[in-house]
Formats: C-alpha cells, structure tokens, sequence
C-alpha cells in the first residue's frame, strides 16, 4: 500500500507535463484553421462584392451620361451605393476596385468587352449567334492580414478578383 502511494507521488506532475507539451502544437494547428477559414471567408466575400458590383452595372449602358461607376465601387467595397461607413471586409478601399465596360477598358488588359460572339451551343466553328457587351469588376492588390501576428506570417497578396457579366446593349 506505501509503494502504492510512492508510485502515485512520484507520477504526480507527469500529465501536466505532457498537456504543456501537446497544448503548443494543438494551439499552431487550431490558430492555422482559424485564420485559412478566415482567409477563405474574406475571399468569398470579395468575390460576392464583384458580383454585386457587377450585377448593379449590367443595367446600364457605359453610354448614359449617368453611368454609374462610382456606385458599383461604393457596393464593392462598402454594400451599398453610397460610400461611407464599414468596408465589407477591413483593408478594402474603392482605389482597389477597376471596372471595365465596352467605353473603358483600362486595367484590364487586353480583354474585349464589345461586341463579344455568342454562338448557338458553344460551336464556336458556326456563324456567331449575335454579339453582346461584357462588363467586368475586378478587385485587384487586395493583401489578406493574418489575425495572429506571433506567427510571424507576413501578409498574403491575393490575385485579382474578378466577376464578368452581360451588359444592356
């Protein structure tokens, strides 16, 4: 019964010991999950912001004297057409946001937004359906902040985020 307790007395601290040494590479793992989840949701919510964006321009003809660039950027970045308040995701700004329509097509490279082919079921080997306009809003330079700064994870650039959509003729 002595050599009992004995054993027990000389075992005391072991657990302890053993959660301290599994607790640092638990909390690296969990905080890594955390801040991938974080960085997928920030991405979503940005490729939802050109979409809306883009959905808002796809109304009007880039021709109209009231052609409303400057809303869609307000609904990139903040979710409404007017600016102010909140950004949708922190680190987003409108100087982040480039549109692009059949009229101006700067920031977006070579891309043709004008009189683009449609083809009856994608063959593009037959004569073109018709012809549409495309618009695009693009969120380019956005860097995603990691929330955990011990880690010493410098911040991650994300590639341009775009959304491309039919515009009225």
């Amino acid at each position: 019964m002595a050599q009992c307790r004995q054993h027990r007395s000389k075992l005391r601290g072991v657990v302890a010991v053993e959660f301290a040494l599994v607790l640092v590479p638990l909390l690296i793992l969990v905080t890594g999950v955390a801040e991938y989840g974080r960085a997928i949701y920030q991405y979503n919510a940005l490729t939802k912001a050109t979409r809306d964006a883009a959905r808002f321009l796809s109304q009007y003809a880039p021709s109209e004297p009231n052609y409303p660039v400057d809303q869609a950027k307000c609904i990139a970045v903040y979710g409404k057409t007017t600016c102010g308040g909140a950004a949708l995701v922190n680190g987003l700004s409108p100087s982040m946001v480039v549109v692009c329509d059949r009229i101006d097509s700067t920031g977006c490279g070579s891309k043709q937004f004008a009189n683009v082919a449609i083809y009856e079921g994608g063959d593009s080997s037959r004569p073109p359906a018709g012809t549409i306009n495309l618009v695009e809003v693009k969120i380019s330079g956005f860097t995603y902040s990691p929330i955990q700064s011990y880690l010493n994870v410098g911040a991650l650039a994300f590639s341009d985020i775009a959304t491309v959509m039919r515009q009225v003729l």
